[in-house]
């Protein structure tokens, strides 16, 4: 039982460790959405966790806005509006009160008292901690289109030429 337990904490851990796959959104709205407004118009997005980069975010989208305009029977689309979103979190972690080099009860000595690095300093200088994490969230509106792209719209991007282009960049969950 107790190895089973181990196991399930290990699955558990190294499912957190690694950026998010491209999948649909999962309970944790990490993955990519995407929701029909009109006949041809779609909005897409793709969330991911703190292990994803920005540049891997980004490639996500377009690589789903390009299964969108495929699946719906269109050739090329064009990105009316895109934005990236960046969350950023910053955690401190109070480790407790800086002892020196040889710690609280200082080195080789039995009374706490007269070891180097008794916390005789004022409150307030513990160790620390501090780590920052960020999130992407980028989103499109897009505009999908019959025939060739137009090349008079830089915004324009062939679906197909994406789809091929991207498909072996994105990360994805190992079966």
């Amino acid at each position: 039982m107790r190895s089973l337990i181990s196991l399930f904490a290990v699955a558990v851990v190294a499912a957190c460790a690694s950026p998010t796959p491209f999948e649909p959104i999962d309970n944790r709205g990490f993955g990519f959405a995407d929701q029909k407004i009109e006949e041809n118009r779609y909005r897409v997005s793709f969330s991911g966790n703190s292990l994803t980069s920005r540049e891997q975010v980004e490639t996500a989208l377009l690589l789903r806005a390009a299964q969108v305009t495929l699946e719906s029977g269109y050739d090329h689309f064009i990105v009316v509006s895109d934005d990236t979103e960046t969350e950023r979190e910053v955690r401190v972690t109070d480790l407790g009160p800086n002892f020196g080099y040889y710690g609280f009860y200082g080195f080789g000595r039995p009374f706490p008292y007269y070891g180097y690095g008794y916390p005789w300093g004022p409150v307030g200088f513990n160790d620390t901690r501090v780590t920052e994490s960020r999130e992407y969230r980028a989103i499109a509106y897009i505009v999908l289109g019959r025939g060739p792209k137009p090349q008079s719209t830089i915004a324009a991007y062939n679906a197909r030429d994406v789809q091929r282009n991207l498909e072996s960049v994105v990360f994805r969950k190992e079966s």
